[in-house]
């Protein structure tokens, strides 16, 4: 089994990006305000077309002068915001579930919040096209962020609103500090905003910026350096989970493995290797975007196989199987454990504790065979039809558990795949913290699908 180093070239790239010196414009508190009428006259000698060259005295620090020329290039108007379109409220909240930088959420706002508040400041999160996805602070500093369009959805790359630490420090994938006159809208110039950008610290690429802005008279000179060591703890934060779904995966992987005859490997989601069998282990094998479980061709393996595991996917060299047994999965919602779920295939079988949103989507899936719409489910456990963004994206999650499990168009276990669902020996016991409209009808004993399922007798397993 592999305990091969996951990281790669891109991500000491992503981390040297860091290590560069922190410049900033202003060198201490008192500087600010002398800083920004410095800053000013430098502006609109840049806007006339007297940019001076980076070796001159007054000329701007190189990544802003860098950048004033990019956006003189691009035609951004310093005297108007260009008309922004924000994303919708569900584009935004699919944005939301899908980054990685949800996980890290805690870790940002515990190590930066804290400063913001009192420097009257605000944090913000973003993607890595410089959509804001979340923004949290100073609720005076947020209506006046309102004022400039610096909200939740909007885009801040330099196309659009000019020189930003966010758009720049995009661009210069390195942290990015932008003092009053540095922004390039005249309308910007009452602020100060560093940022810093966010990779996957597994292949260096990058998932966004972590920013604090505010009032300009408000910005103490070591904000960049805090910006930019937050930073790195968050990536560290999410390096740590890589190499704990990694064992965890590895766990799970163990004895499926040991009885497999051949090369085989089990890899994550992403592909990237944590166990194998019969072979060197490669650190990651390049899976398709959205992997299905069955026969597969591989660049470098040729044909394989692709099984589910929880948390990831079994690969088995060599031509597949011609008739692969059928897989039984078997709900369990009675267990003193909590909910989990056990699935046998091919390879043999495994079990995954289930959280309590899973626990409802697989039970509603197990009581209505023939399957259940997005905006079913969202009925079913909202009393909302219209929230099947959420749906949609914890599903996406469990698939990934499950693959080759769970179908969709309708949502439903695969067609061959046997079911049993263990429920506990009283209905009030059923998933007895949630608070799902079907999850109650179910206690109370009821019929609640219009296609004629029903829960089964409490205490039976029921294939």
């Amino acid at each position: 089994m592999s305990d091969r180093p996951i990281d790669s070239t891109g991500a000491r790239t992503a981390e040297r990006s860091h290590d560069r010196p922190v410049e900033s414009a202003v060198r201490s508190a008192q500087d600010i305000r002398e800083t920004a009428r410095r800053l000013a006259t430098v502006h609109e000698a840049a806007l006339a077309g007297e940019l001076p060259s980076d070796a001159a005295r007054d000329a701007p620090r190189a990544v802003i002068g860098e950048s004033w020329r990019r956006v003189l290039g691009s035609g951004v108007d310093p005297d108007r915001v260009r008309a922004q379109q924000p994303l919708s409220v569900a584009e935004l909240e699919h944005r939301r579930q899908h980054s990685q930088l949800a996980s890290i959420l805690p870790v940002l706002s515990g190590g930066l919040l804290p400063t913001a508040d009192a420097a009257q400041q605000i944090m913000v999160v973003t993607d890595a096209e410089g959509r804001l996805l979340w923004r949290e602070g100073s609720a005076p500093i947020r209506r006046m962020a309102d004022r400039l369009g610096f909200d939740k959805g909007a885009d801040w790359t330099e196309g659009v609103v000019g020189t930003n630490a966010i758009g720049t420090a995009l661009v210069a994938r390195s942290p990015v500090l932008v003092h009053s006159a540095e922004h390039f809208l005249r309308s910007h110039h009452s602020w100060t905003c560093a940022a810093a950008p966010l990779h996957d610290p597994r292949d260096g690429r990058l998932l966004g910026t972590v920013d604090i802005s505010g009032p300009a008279h408000s910005f103490h000179p070591t904000t960049l350096s805090l910006v930019s060591a937050v930073a790195r703890l968050a990536e560290g934060e999410l390096r740590t989970r890589h190499h704990a779904s990694l064992e965890r995966l590895r766990s799970s992987a163990a004895p499926v493995l040991a009885r497999i005859g051949g090369r085989a490997l089990a890899v994550d989601p992403n592909g990237w290797t944590a166990a194998v069998t019969g072979m060197t282990p490669p650190d990651r094998v390049a899976l398709p975007k959205t992997p299905v479980a069955g026969p597969l061709w591989l660049p470098r393996y040729g044909m394989c196989t692709l099984e589910p595991l929880p948390g990831g996917w079994l690969i088995r060299l060599g031509r597949p199987e011609p008739t692969p047994r059928p897989h039984r999965v078997v709900l369990d919602v009675g267990g003193r454990d909590g909910p989990a779920v056990t699935v046998a295939g091919p390879a043999g079988s495994w079990s995954h504790a289930l959280s309590p949103r899973h626990a409802e989507l697989l039970f509603l899936l197990a009581a209505h065979p023939r399957g259940r719409s997005a905006a079913e489910l969202a009925r079913d456990l909202f009393g909302d039809g219209g929230r099947t963004v959420t749906v949609r994206a914890e599903l996406s999650r469990l698939r990934r558990h499950l693959a080759g499990v769970l179908a969709h168009r309708p949502y439903r276990f695969a067609d061959g795949v046997e079911v049993e669902l263990r429920l506990p020996p009283r209905p009030l016991e059923l998933l007895p913290h949630s608070t799902a409209p079907a999850v109650l009808a179910a206690r109370r004993g009821g019929g609640f699908a219009a296609d004629g399922a029903r829960v089964p007798p409490h205490g039976r397993g029921v294939p």
